[in-house]
């Protein structure tokens, strides 16, 4: 069994870094339906697969959101048993010494992650347990059980040190007993697992956790899913919306649009592509985000496909592909480029900074800049002019740069003095030529 250094949150509450305080940069990938759906073999593949692509976040479910009490996983085991009223019990998870459980497969993919260092962000519920709203459930929870049910999941994950726990699931909490079972779960957990971990959670499509537990004592840091309803890219807005707020706590964007997702989960719209998803990371990023995870409509629910609906029931365009071909998608490669851009640089000193944008664009044209003491990145999502307002880092004089986020080259435009204001103008222009401007210090 593989071993990473457990996460903490940063001194300055703005960053995740690990015990032995290297700043970690989350890179996740949306994978919901991993442990439900996928065997031994597979899991391993998909775990390869991100690894050599930086990954180092899977998100993934253990009661998980298709049929995920009454589906078997690949090894024909269900996570719970029924009670005496022939309802599954979270009180009651089917462990059986002698026999490859559905936990212990858990276990397997846990400890494969650790092997190629993978933390998994893991969520004990999917949402539709304790509010089933449009999902199917059934609704299991209330707080009694989910306290006993967290604890113990946190006592046998208690010394994994690549656990991320996740709360939420994709729900709004509009009734006290949504609440109660989340707060519930919170206590369970950290009491079975000693606090060793880092609790969130994964809030519903347009919002943030911040809008229903920002205030939780039990919250780390803030999650928000800008989502897949909407075909120009703001979840800058959200971000910010974030970061100014008090106390201070870590957010990012833990859902995004997915590549290969029908836009407005229409497909008559067409399909997020890689310059969506790349526009989306790097907007959340540079906007005070301290990581981002991408998806894949594919990957998510580990389709076999094209399929209709989540009910994989007959052919469709809703997913237009298996997991496995999704595993190759452009804009899933390219997310390392961004990890490597914001690990190259200082990082705990780093601050969403728009006033180095001079007559900022609208909509489409938005750009996002961040920067640190000694370095400044301006994001361009069409490669537009930059008009920046030099003088805000340090440095008489700045080594300037375009960066590319499809390939993660750099293309050298020279050395400028560090005063008054400068236009830029990118290599290429037009829908999937985003660039980066990169602004140095030197003497």
């Amino acid at each position: 069994m593989g071993r990473v250094q457990r996460i903490r949150v940063s001194q300055n509450r703005r960053f995740l870094v690990q015990e032995d305080g290297t700043p970690f940069f989350w890179l996740g990938d949306t994978a919901w339906e991993l442990i439900h759906k996928l065997n031994r073999e597979n899991a391993e593949k998909y775990l390869k697969n991100r690894a050599e692509r930086q990954f180092n976040v899977v998100q993934a479910v253990a009661l998980a959101e298709l049929e995920g009490l009454q589906t078997p996983n690949a090894y024909g085991r269900r996570p719970l048993k029924r009670n005496d009223r022939g309802v599954f019990d979270p009180t009651m998870p089917d462990v059986e010494d002698g026999t490859y459980d559905y936990w212990d497969h858990l276990d397997f993919i846990i400890d494969k992650a650790a092997d190629f260092g993978i933390y998994i962000a893991l969520l004990p519920t999917w949402g539709d347990k304790y509010h089933q709203a449009w999902g199917k459930g059934p609704e299991i929870f209330h707080a009694e059980n989910a306290k006993v049910f967290g604890q113990w999941l946190g006592e046998r994950y208690k010394d994994r040190t690549n656990i991320i726990w996740v709360l939420g699931g994709d729900r709004h909490l509009l009734e006290y007993k949504h609440f109660e079972v989340n707060r519930a779960l919170a206590e369970g957990i950290k009491a079975g697992d000693e606090g060793n971990h880092l609790l969130t959670f994964h809030p519903p499509g347009g919002y943030s956790s911040s809008r229903h537990v920002h205030n939780e004592g039990w919250l780390d840091f803030n999650m928000i899913q800008s989502g897949h309803g909407e075909g120009v890219q703001q979840n800058y807005l959200k971000v910010k919306e974030d970061y100014e707020k008090l106390p201070i706590k870590p957010t990012l964007d833990a859902e995004p649009c997915y590549e290969d997702h029908p836009i407005g989960f229409n497909p008559d719209n067409g399909y997020f592509d890689e310059s969506d998803v790349r526009q989306a990371a790097y907007y959340a990023v540079f906007a005070g985000g301290f990581g981002h995870t991408y998806g894949h409509h594919s990957i998510w629910s580990m389709s076999t496909g094209q399929f209709h609906s989540v009910d994989f029931s007959k052919p469709g365009s809703y997913f237009i592909m298996d997991w496995e071909e999704a595993l190759q998608r452009p804009g899933g490669a390219q997310m390392q480029h961004l990890k490597k851009l914001i690990e190259s640089r200082s990082f705990l000193d780093r601050i969403p900074d728009q006033q180095l944008i001079i007559e900022n664009r609208t909509g489409a044209n938005y750009m996002v800049a961040t920067r640190g003491k000694k370095y400044a990145l301006i994001y361009s999502p069409n490669g537009l002019d930059v008009n920046v307002r030099m003088g805000v880092i340090n440095g008489e004089n700045v080594q300037a740069s375009w960066f590319n986020p499809r390939t993660g080259e750099y293309t050298s435009i020279g050395v400028f003095k560090n005063a008054d204001e400068k236009c830029f103008r990118s290599p290429s222009r037009g829908r999937g030529n985003d660039w980066v401007l990169v602004l140095d210090s030197i003497k």
